[in-house]
């Protein structure tokens, strides 16, 4: 019996194991610079804002070739920092963006959260759920500390779906305006 235990322990020790070393890779990120943005599809509150999508559709890259997508990923939908941010993507929007530039917000909210933060906050561009954490395993950007969320980071996606800069430190309240400005520089 003794033994037995000792088995089962071991057993649920290299399971627990192996669990955390796959979320482990799923904290580290796994895209640079100049690699194609995954090309996961999700379904996003909001995504009617999008040319040719109707409630209910889901959107990924390929569906915004020919645009500058910048996507930011936030831990949690109606949180203090997140919606720090949120509200600043949502001035900078407000204040004018270059041509053919969209904006979607992330999180692995679901579609009924997010569209209460963006009724709140009246924020004017999607917010994809990515409920199943498909695209954030992808990108590897797990929340270390919080393993139900993802990491607060943006990605810049050129007009041929390639990762035209990444923020991966991001100060929620002046981060929007760094984001835009380095987008106006792109062509």
């Amino acid at each position: 019996m003794l033994r037995f235990a000792a088995r089962a322990a071991a057993v649920a020790a290299a399971v627990a194991l192996a669990g955390s070393v796959a979320l482990a890779d799923d904290t580290k990120l796994k895209v640079k610079e100049g690699d194609k943005f995954p090309n996961v599809e999700l379904k996003a509150a909001q995504v009617d804002k999008l040319a040719g999508k109707k409630a209910g559709d889901s959107v990924s890259i390929a569906d915004l070739k020919g645009k500058t997508v910048v996507v930011f990923f936030y831990p949690r939908a109606l949180t203090g920092g997140c919606t720090v941010e949120s509200c600043g993507f949502r001035d900078q929007v407000k204040a004018g963006l270059p041509k053919d530039v969209v904006i979607l917000g992330a999180s692995n909210d679901g579609t009924e959260l997010q569209q209460k933060f963006i009724d709140k906050n009246e924020l004017p561009y999607p917010l994809l759920c990515d409920t199943e954490f498909k695209l954030i395993r992808e990108l590897g950007i797990a929340n270390a500390e919080k393993a139900t969320a993802a990491k607060r980071v943006t990605f810049v996606v050129d007009k041929e779906g390639k990762i035209a800069k990444i923020y991966d430190k991001v100060t929620p309240a002046s981060h929007p305006k760094e984001v835009i400005e380095f987008v106006k520089t792109l062509k």
